[in-house]
């Protein structure tokens, strides 16, 4: 048990269980900095921080720090999705090759936007290594892109698009945006900037890189005191460097978790899987979608469709990368099975590698972010993320 850090912050009445949470999480869980936040539609009801930004424990997480979230990124790319659809400018039933034509090359012609964004379309990874100044050149990766042939049936399976799905969801929008403007750009000016967010995709040169937290890997004794998931048959196959998990999870090139915050990697645009906020941001774009505040440029009627309850089995809940079961939605995970959050099957969000974590609760109206820097191994539920998700259920009940 390490010493409890000072928390800072506020908690409104009735959601002291959630700071009761995250203060036992530095104490019992190996945190070293870290963020949580809840909003109720527009209004902050938990915005608490605490902690270091750097391992060795000698710089404090300020309120305005912010750090990597990985896959969390997901949830606002699919925002931008949702955008796009409620603007008549996308569709998620129809082909993706209708915007992209290109795209239907190698049997993709039939593959609809949902089943891309749903991680069924069979091109979590990619037969051409790519490293990160491809990923800067939007012409040159889109030729790559749709030349992919998809690693199983689409629409039979699903497999996370770890990096992927990112790479091809900042295309199709690039396709059918009037202005042509990347995801990113879309997202800092219709999601982020109106919301005052302070999340990035794409992380613009006048950010200094000084109130990013650095992170740190679960290593040594590490793993021994605090995890309890490892993902042994993922390893496996990324050591064998062969089956669907080595190739969606080291192709592109982006280089160890624990080295994200190298400019080089944060500057451009992945939106699957390198954006840089904090826990308040996710908080509060995800309380704008449960609160229904008309902040996001989504409208209501889609919103409902964002909040549907899972009840569709088109295709089998065994992930082909991940070894586990899941569930997606129109780009966002479910509530199901064993990984449960919100109070009910309405909820939807993305977690991040290493633990972060955003998801939006129709039932109570809450948005819910969790950010922080030392990198857990559990697939989908770290068990500070539960134990702050649990909290947050009993003050909602």
């Amino acid at each position: 048990m390490t010493a409890q850090p000072t928390i800072h912050g506020d908690v409104a009445a009735g959601f002291g269980p959630v700071a009761d949470a995250f203060r036992r999480n530095f104490a019992q869980h190996g945190e070293i900095g870290a963020a949580v936040a809840v909003y109720e539609g527009d209004r902050p009801v938990v915005d608490l921080w605490a902690g270091h930004r750097d391992r060795r424990r000698t710089l404090p997480w300020e309120r305005d720090t912010i750090v990597p979230v990985f896959s969390s990124t997901k949830g606002m790319a699919a925002f931008v999705i949702a955008a796009a659809v409620s603007k008549g400018l996308l569709d998620y039933e129809e082909p993706v090759a209708t915007y992209w034509p290109e795209f239907a090359a190698q049997g993709k012609d039939a593959v609809t936007v949902r089943q891309l964004i749903d991680h069924q379309a069979g091109l979590s990874g990619l037969d051409t290594v790519v490293r990160l100044p491809q990923i800067a050149d939007l012409d040159g990766l889109a030729t790559i892109l749709a030349a992919q042939k998809p690693a199983w049936k689409p629409g039979t399976r699903h497999g996370y698009h770890a990096i992927t799905l990112g790479l091809y969801q900042g295309e199709l929008v690039r396709r059918v945006d009037p202005e042509r403007r990347t995801l990113g750009r879309i997202f800092a000016e219709d999601i982020a900037g109106p919301l005052g967010l302070d999340f990035f995709i794409g992380l613009p040169a006048a950010e200094p890189m000084e109130r990013i937290a650095t992170l740190a890997a679960a290593r040594g004794l590490d793993l021994l005191r605090y995890e309890r998931d490892i993902p042994l048959r993922i390893g496996a196959e990324i050591y064998a460097k062969r089956g669907y998990s080595h190739a969606a999870l080291t192709n592109p090139r982006c280089g160890a978790p624990a080295r994200a915050t190298r400019r080089e990697f944060l500057e451009v645009e992945l939106p699957g899987s390198n954006g840089v906020g904090n826990a308040r941001a996710l908080a509060r774009a995800y309380g704008a979608a449960a609160g229904r505040t008309g902040a996001l440029p989504i409208d209501d009627a889609l919103l409902d469709r964002l909040a549907a309850a899972d009840t569709a089995d088109d295709v089998p809940a065994d992930d082909l990368v991940l070894k586990t079961k899941s569930r997606y939605h129109l780009g966002f995970r479910k509530s199901r099975g064993t990984f449960r959050f919100g109070a009910d099957k309405r909820a939807y969000g993305t977690t991040g590698l290493g633990g972060s974590f955003g998801f939006a609760d129709p039932a109570t109206g809450l948005g819910f972010g969790y950010s922080m820097n030392r990198l857990g191994m559990a697939v989908l539920d770290d068990v500070r993320s539960r134990n702050l998700r649990e909290a947050l259920l009993r003050c909602s009940a």
